[in-house]
This record gives C-alpha cells, sequence and structure tokens, in this order.
C-alpha cells in the first residue's frame, strides 16, 4: 500500500463533484462545487474524501497523523486537468509552414501540395520507435509541467498498418513507463495518402479491412476518429469508417467542421460519437443533434488562434446545450502547444466562456470525453488521486494572469509528480 497524502489548507478546493454521470451542460458548466480552506486525503493512490479542512481533519484525525503532508495554502487546488484531443505520438516539426501561413497560403492549401499531415506522416514513418518515443516522452513531461495527468492519443500520421501500429505501440509503451496517463485512439483516417487522394476508396477499404480489425485484435487503441473534411474524407466515406470501427469495439470520435460546414456535427450524433472535435463551423441544426444525443463537443481554440481563423461560438453551444470540453489539440502543424492551461485562457478570451465553465470543460467534462469520468476528472472518493496545484490565491487568477503557467505541484495517482514547478 502507497503512504498516504494529505494536501490541507487550499485557499480554493475545486471539487467538481457532482458530475460523473452526466457531463455538466448550460448553468451545471459553473458549477465547480468549491470549498474554501479545503483538504483532502488520498490513500493508496485514491481519494478518501475532501472537504473542509476542519472537517477531514476530525474525521481522519489517526489516519492523517500517518501521513505525508502538502500544505497548500494560498492556493488552488484542483482535479488534474485532462486533455481530451493530442497528437502526442509523432516526429517532426513544422515551422517552415508557419512562415508560410504568415506570407498568406492557406492551411489546406499546404496540405494540398504535400505539406501539412502528409510531411508529418512522411517524417513519422521514417522515424524508428525510439525516436518516437523520446520525443513523445518529452511532449508527455511538458503536459505534466502544465497541469495535465490524462491525455487522449491519437495515430495518424503512419497511414499505413505498420506505422500507424507503430504510433500506437509507443503510446502504448508510454502509457506503461510516464505518470501522465494516456488514451489511444486509432486515427488511420487522418488524411488520404497523396499518391490516392484522385481515387481514395481504396485507401478507405483498407481502413476498415485491413487496419481496424489489427489495431482491434492488438487492444492498442480504445476510441476510431476520423478527418471527415472537404478535400479529406466524406460524411459517407467517415460514416463507414466510424460504423467499422463499431463492429470492432471502437467508439466513435470525429474530426467535424473545422474548415467548413460539412456535415460532420450530424454524423457524430447519427453514429453515436463520444466526442465531436473542432466544431468552428457547426451548424445549429447539428450543434442541437449532437445535444440531444449526449456526444461532448471538444473545442480546440489553440488552433484558431494559430491558424488565424474564427473562433468557435462556444457561447452559442453551451446554451443550446451541448456539453463542452477544452483541448489543446497538441500537433506539429496547426496547433504546436501543450499548454492547456493558455487553451484556458483562449477558452475565456475569445471564445466568451466564464473561467468556471473553462474549468469545467477541462476537468470533468474533457473525461466524459475520453469515457473515464468515473475514474477522473473531479475530487470524490474513490476516484484517482489526481490533482493540480495552482500557485493563485483564486481561480479567477488563472485567466487573469492569462499566458502564464501557474501550476506548482501535480499529484497523480497520489504520488507528487511535480513540485515547485520541478518534475520529481
Amino acid at each position: 500500500m502507497d503512504k498516504a497524502i494529505f494536501i490541507s489548507n487550499a485557499a480554493q478546493l475545486i471539487t467538481m463533484a457532482n458530475h460523473t454521470d452526466q457531463p455538466a451542460k448550460k448553468e451545471a458548466m459553473s458549477q465547480l462545487n468549491l470549498i474554501e480552506n479545503g483538504s483532502l486525503l488520498i490513500e493508496d493512490g485514491k481519494i478518501i474524501e475532501a472537504g473542509r479542512d476542519e472537517d477531514i481533519r476530525n474525521k481522519y484525525k489517526n489516519r492523517i497523523q500517518a501521513a505525508d503532508h502538502l500544505d497548500a495554502s494560498g492556493k488552488v487546488v484542483t482535479p488534474g486537468l485532462v486533455d481530451p484531443h493530442t497528437h502526442l505520438v509523432h516526429a517532426g516539426t513544422r515551422e517552415n509552414e508557419y512562415a508560410m501561413r504568415l506570407e498568406g497560403q492557406s492551411y489546406m492549401d499546404i496540405m494540398n501540395a504535400g505539406g501539412g499531415i502528409h510531411a508529418t506522416t512522411r517524417a513519422t514513418q521514417q522515424a524508428g520507435h525510439e525516436q518516437l518515443y523520446a520525443e513523445s516522452r518529452k511532449r508527455l513531461d511538458q503536459f505534466l509541467i502544465h497541469g495535465v495527468t490524462t491525455v487522449e492519443a491519437k495515430s495518424g500520421y503512419g497511414l499505413t498498418l505498420e506505422h500507424e501500429l507503430k504510433q500506437l505501440e509507443v503510446a502504448h509503451e508510454l502509457q506503461a513507463d510516464h505518470p501522465v496517463d494516456i488514451v489511444s485512439t486509432f486515427m488511420g483516417a487522418h488524411a488520404i495518402p497523396m499518391d490516392e487522394k484522385d481515387n481514395p476508396e481504396p485507401f478507405v477499404d483498407r481502413v476498415i479491412e485491413e487496419m481496424i480489425p489489427v489495431v482491434a485484435e492488438k487492444n492498442l487503441a480504445e476510441f476510431n476518429d476520423v478527418f471527415c473534411e472537404r478535400g479529406v474524407f466524406t460524411p459517407s466515406q467517415s460514416r463507414r469508417i466510424l460504423e467499422a470501427g463499431k463492429q470492432y469495439g471502437l467508439t466513435p470520435k470525429i474530426h467535424a467542421d473545422e474548415i467548413e460546414p460539412y456535415e460532420g456535427s450530424e454524423l457524430a450524433a447519427e453514429v453515436g460519437a463520444i466526442s465531436a472535435d473542432h466544431l468552428l463551423k457547426a451548424s445549429d441544426k447539428g450543434i442541437r443533434e449532437m445535444a440531444n444525443a449526449d456526444v461532448v463537443g471538444v473545442l480546440l481554440p489553440g488552433t484558431a488562434f494559430f491558424l488565424m481563423a474564427d473562433f468557435a461560438d462556444a457561447r452559442k453551444m453551451i446554451d443550446a446545450g451541448l456539453a463542452m470540453a477544452l483541448s489543446t489539440d497538441a500537433n506539429p502543424g496547426s496547433s504546436p502547444t501543450i499548454s492547456l492551461p493558455f487553451i484556458m485562457n483562449l477558452g475565456c478570451l475569445k471564445m466568451g466562456m466564464t473561467p468556471e465553465e473553462v474549468m469545467t470543460a477541462t476537468t470533468i467534462n474533457a473525461a466524459h470525453a475520453i469515457g473515464r469520468a468515473d475514474e477522473i476528472g473531479s475530487l470524490e472518493p474513490g476516484k484517482k488521486g489526481d490533482l493540480t496545484i495552482f500557485d493563485v490565491p483564486n481561480h479567477l487568477t488563472l485567466s487573469y494572469k492569462y499566458g502564464m503557467n501557474h501550476v506548482d505541484t501535480v499529484v497523480k495517482d497520489g504520488h507528487v509528480r511535480l513540485a515547485g514547478g520541478q518534475l520529481q
């Protein structure tokens, strides 16, 4: 049994309690269940109880005496942040494309000319297992430094069975080796190979008939994602791929309506996707149907920021009853950042969300978007002892002092993994 840890005297203890059964929607997204002068006891990696400091001390006096103590005076304690959409495992960078976009070229023009996803695919195919592991591990360290304790990680830079498996196997190995938890998604349908773009159906068939069965057999992914966008995969092709994944136990996710309205949101509702991601151009009909189908909308404001595009209308989606989560979309082309706190800033400053809503969107609702709400996303008895301590006096300061990393301490599974901003 691991030694217990007692975190005490937090200026604000944000538990996010009472949202485990269903993701928070509308007004519920503002309910943080905040406790002033709060404390928390963790034993054997699991939360025993969170509450007022005096109550926890009185109830668990003897167990607290035997525990390690962590004083959170003057600080804010939250559930460990959850990033539900990343492209963690890849090789190479694309700063040259950043310069091209600053000179006026569009993301899709660069991709259709062989850059973009295709450039990272070439780099990832050429990289060996050890290189991918080393580069991805550094990114995981940076996620941890920014308060993140769980990430979703997609394949999708392989585009062949061999290289898709290589990405997923690296993620699987990192899950065993690194403190940050990884939830894997197969995304063989991230792009159509350049030499098949005029005749994509054989590639769609390979994803369905060759890749999905092997990924499922090897148990390397829980989710199956597809980039449904004009010039990539049509709604019809996307439907075939997502339905095929369901036959092998892979839950659908979808990149939807990022560049233009393309009925990706409607498709997410139709196939029962756990989340629909991007949604910059989602239609009112699609938003309404996703809300009715309990799809979680995952918004990626870092992508709009970096591509200098219009931001998704988060306010409209929340008011329409769509459960909302936020993510970095960490990738080498359209969002090369791992700072989820900065994404929270963008949610407030560019998408009309409140500080309370972005907290919900990066904790419990993000956990719902990857099927982990019964384990993480809130500080409630029985859940993992995952938490982040911010060196700020209240949660509003996280948005007020923007663009800074306020993370002081990270506890993962009841173990201190970051202290004073330094990896342990």
